[in-house]
């Protein structure tokens, strides 16, 4: 197996801060395969799993509840695990990853997400079904932490490309199973259904346990102990809770129209027919985002013109879908996809606003383990301001809100700075 480069040993110190000050570009820029070609590899793999205990299970919800004997009150339960147990993942990975090392943390997030999915189809039992998906969600939320600091160690080089790719996979892993769990279940039942993704989980595992064993975890110098004692004060930062607002937010509005679009559509004299195939709009415009956001955002000094751009469109959005939802509803499910495009914005941001590894990963879980915990009061909140008023308008009321607290807090997260030099 090749030597494995991390980006920090192929381009210069320089090189780290050019997301702040660039630098002049090299006559000629790393190749990005040599020496990295496994870990590009197990990236994207790693990358396509960290949604596939959430979009397999959703579809079929009807289905297991069924033959297990659970109801509307247990679904909501299931609804509601993933963004719970991703911020369960963002409190405790840090902690992990500073003893365990990025790889071999990334190993035990795909061991935890392929034992989940492979077992959870085999038993009858609700509360065991329960606390097998939690242990595959906890596996995918360890991932969704660890992965933005490996790009970081890898290719900073190349962060703009790489986030823009594993990104996509993740949207790739969340849209696949959710087209094929029906007619696999149908076909084959829901139980290989739910269970066949643990395969994908099992391939990703391989090229992680290279890494690790090839890993050595570096000495314990001065810096990096200095480092590991200041990476614990990423909650002081006002960067820091800038990001992790506008994460938090974001993911926010993004879980309330995964949860109640359809349902807004319906209500709004729109066919389920009609609303299935406005869904799936909403989705591919949030993928567009997800290919041009982390470029954009990585060829900007300060990216905050973008998020004023992304909350115009929006509540663009909302409004249209409010007052006009017969007329152009296509535009509007358009513009409530792209506007969430915050999202894959954060995540750059998270590599773009830390100068080290170190301060990428508790960057990291701090962001993420704020934000889910927001995130999973979302569709819940609304889905309870819709029962009190009967209708949508306090509730997008309340997500213009919403998108103003992200305005306010991009300005923290969007400013020409990284986050070692403000804890």
């Amino acid at each position: 197996m090749p030597p494995l480069v991390p980006a920090d040993a192929i381009a210069s110190d320089g090189a780290r801060l050019a997301t702040i000050t660039p630098a002049p570009r090299p006559v000629t820029q790393p190749h990005l395969w040599r020496g990295r070609m496994l870990v590009f590899a197990a990236l994207l793999l790693a990358a396509l799993t960290l949604r596939l205990a959430v979009t397999s299970m959703t579809p079929l919800l009807a289905d297991v509840g069924s033959e297990l004997g659970f109801g509307a009150v247990m679904a909501g339960v299931f609804g509601m695990m993933p963004p719970a147990m991703f911020a369960v993942a963002g409190l405790l990975t840090p902690i992990v990853m500073m003893r365990l090392g990025l790889e071999r943390t990334a190993l035990l997030s795909v061991l935890l997400s392929t034992v989940g999915l492979a077992v959870r189809p085999l038993t009858d039992d609700v509360g065991l079904m329960l606390a097998l998906t939690a242990v595959a969600l906890i596996g995918m939320g360890v991932g969704n932490i660890v992965l933005p600091p490996l790009v970081k160690r890898y290719f900073s080089d190349r962060i703009a490309l790489m986030s823009t790719l594993y990104i996509s996979f993740v949207q790739l892993g969340t849209v696949i199973p959710a087209v094929l769990a029906i007619p696999v279940a149908d076909a084959l039942g829901w139980r290989f259904s739910l269970g066949m993704w643990a395969a994908v989980c099992a391939a990703a595992i391989l090229p992680w346990i290279g890494l690790s064993r090839a890993s050595r975890r570096p000495a314990e110098t001065p810096r990096r102990a200095a480092d590991r004692a200041e990476s614990g004060r990423v909650w002081r930062s006002p960067l820091g809770w800038g990001l992790a607002v506008m994460f938090g937010m974001t993911a926010l509005m993004t879980y309330v129209f995964l949860t109640w679009l359809p349902t807004i559509l319906i209500d709004a004299g729109i066919s389920r027919t009609a609303a299935g195939t406005l869904f799936g709009v909403f989705i591919l415009a949030g993928l567009l985002g997800v290919l041009v956001m982390p470029s954009l955002t990585s060829r900007m000094r300060n990216p905050y013109p973008l998020v004023v751009a992304c909350m115009i469109v929006i509540v663009a959005g909302m409004a249209g879908l409010l007052f006009a939802p017969g007329h152009a509803t296509v535009v509007w499910i358009f513009l409530l996809g792209l506007g969430p495009s915050t999202f894959p914005m954060s995540l750059t941001l998270i590599n773009l606003r830390s100068r080290t590894d170190t301060g990428a990963a508790r960057l990291s879980g701090f962001t993420q383990g704020f934000g889910y915990a927001v995130a999973c009061t979302g569709p819940f909140g609304i889905g309870v301001l819709h029962e009190l008023t009967g209708g949508w308008a306090i509730p997008f009321a309340v997500l213009a809100g919403v998108a103003a607290i992200t305005l306010v807090a991009a300005r923290h997260a969007c400013a020409p700075r990284v986050v070692e030099d403000t804890w």
